[in-house]
C-alpha cells in the first residue's frame, strides 16, 4: 500500500517509517526541511519536502495514497495554540477530503476528551472533531500518554540544580509514553487497516508517580538522592519563558500541571483501560535517558 507520513523523522515517524518499509509497504514522508531528504531515502522512503500548512502541497502528496499518518508538531512560540492545532486540522480534514485517503491515523493526546483546562493536550479535541468530520474516511486517534522523551528537557535541572519537578506533587500518578510504542500501534494500524469509522485508542507504557520518576533516573544516572520538587504555577511559567517558550506556552503547561492537580487530564483515560496499548516500562526508559545525559556532560 501506498502510505504518508507526516513528522519527518522524528521519534515516533522515523520508527513508523522503517517498519511499514520492512513490511512491504511504498512510504513517502513528509518533512520541511530539505537536508532530510538523504537521511529518508537512506531508509527506502520517498520525501515530499514542504508546509503541512501548505493545502495544495498536501493535496498533491495525499493523491493516491492508501493511508495517512497525521500528527501536530510542537510549537512551543504560538501565541494562540489553539488556533494552531485547529487551523492544522482543518487543513488536515480539507485535503484528505479533497484526495480521497480512506485511511488516517492521528496522533493526538490524552486529555484530548476535553478541550477545557486540559492545556496543551485538550486543544487536540479540536484537530480530533475536524478529522471527526470526515464522513467517507475511517479515521483512528492515538490519545498518546506524556512522553518519556521530555525528561530531557529536565536534564539541565537536574545537572545544575540536582531537583527534577512540575508544578503538581510527586504523590500524583502520571500515564506515559514511550514513542516507539505510538510508533508499533500506529505500524499495526496502518498494515492492517482494520479500523472503521472513528475509534480512539490509548497509547500509555507505564504509569508512574514523580516521586517515582525521580527515583528511576536519580538511580540511573548514579544519583540516588534527586528528588521531586513541586514548583508554584507563576516560578513553572516564568522558568519556562526563560527557556524561549512564549508567555501563551507556558500558561498551557502550568494549565496542564493544574489539571494533573485536580485529575481532569486522565480522567477518560482511567475509565477506558481496555482501550490502552503500551508495553515499554519507564525504568526500562532510564537506562536510556542516562545515556543521553552522559553525553551531556
Amino acid at each position: 500500500m501506498k502510505i504518508i507520513i507526516t513528522g519527518s523523522l522524528g521519534n515516533v515517524s522515523r520508527r513508523l517509517t522503517e517498519q511499514l518499509i520492512q513490511k512491504g509497504h511504498i512510504v513517502t514522508v513528509i518533512s520541511h526541511d530539505s537536508s532530510r531528504v538523504k537521511a529518508i531515502k537512506e531508509i527506502g522512503a520517498t520525501a515530499a519536502i514542504g508546509l503541512i500548512e501548505d493545502a495544495d502541497f498536501l493535496i498533491q502528496t495525499f493523491s493516491g495514497a492508501d493511508a495517512v499518518y497525521t500528527m501536530v508538531p510542537p510549537n512551543y512560540h504560538t501565541h494562540d495554540y489553539q488556533k494552531f492545532v485547529t487551523e492544522i486540522g482543518e487543513t488536515y480534514a480539507q485535503t484528505i477530503r479533497l484526495a480521497e485517503v480512506s485511511y488516517v491515523v492521528n496522533l493526538s493526546s490524552i486529555g484530548a476528551h476535553n478541550p477545557d483546562s486540559n492545556g496543551p493536550s485538550g486543544t487536540f479535541f479540536y484537530e480530533e472533531e475536524q478529522l471527526n468530520q470526515l464522513s467517507s474516511t475511517n479515521v483512528l486517534h492515538l490519545r498518546a500518554g506524556m512522553f518519556y522523551t521530555n525528561f530531557y528537557g529536565n536534564i539541565d535541572m537536574i545537572k545544575h540544580m540536582h531537583i527534577i519537578g512540575n508544578n503538581f506533587d510527586g504523590t500524583l500518578s502520571l500515564a506515559m509514553t514511550h514513542p516507539y510504542d505510538i510508533a508499533d500501534v500506529a505500524t499495526e494500524a496502518l498494515d492492517k487497516l482494520s479500523f472503521t469509522g472513528k475509534e480512539v485508542q490509548y497509547v500509555v507504557s507505564d504509569e508512574k508517580r514523580g516521586t517515582e520518576i525521580a527515583e528511576a533516573l536519580g538511580e540511573a544516572i548514579n544519583k540516588p538522592d534527586l528528588q521531586w520538587i513541586v514548583f508554584p504555577d507563576e516560578k513553572l511559567q516564568e522558568a519556562m519563558t526563560q527557556n524561549g517558550f512564549s508567555s501563551h506556552m507556558a500558561s498551557k503547561f502550568a494549565e496542564l500541571g493544574v489539571s494533573i492537580r485536580e485529575g481532569r487530564l486522565f480522567s477518560h483515560y482511567h475509565t477506558n483501560k481496555p482501550l490502552v496499548f503500551g508495553k515499554r516500562k519507564f525504568t526500562d526508559f532510564a537506562k536510556e535517558f542516562a545515556i543521553v545525559y552522559k553525553q551531556s556532560m
